[in-house]
């Protein structure tokens, strides 16, 4: 399972995410351009397999406009903190790993 954290989102999640084993990247760490825009983004992680982690909503419009692959997770979460972001998403890597593997869905949001 691949993952790339959206530019909103802290680079030192990947960080955490990483030293569990897994292969996670932000975004402004895989030579697109700075700001990245989203159909970029979205480019990137059709070609590489991975999923974004994203709290922007643009990125739900464009699983439901273009279909998936790649899969979205949605963070549903307001405005937190990166501590509250990195808990919530080490506490659901086992949910990430069941989403990453099944083909009925697109979107998982995570609150």
């Amino acid at each position: 399972m691949k993952l790339l954290l959206d530019a909103n989102l802290s680079w030192r999640l990947a960080k955490s995410i990483n030293k569990l084993g897994f292969d996670c990247n932000h975004v402004e760490k895989i030579g697109l351009e700075v700001p990245s825009k989203d159909i970029g983004i979205w480019n990137f992680v059709h070609k590489n397999n991975c999923i974004i982690i994203s709290n922007d909503e643009d990125f739900v419009d464009l699983v439901n406009f273009k279909g998936f692959p790649p899969k979205v997770v949605i963070l549903k979460t307001g405005n937190q903190s990166s501590k509250y972001l990195e808990s919530l998403l080490l506490s659901c890597i086992s949910k990430l790993e069941e989403f990453s593997k099944q083909t009925e869905f697109g979107v998982l949001e995570l609150f």
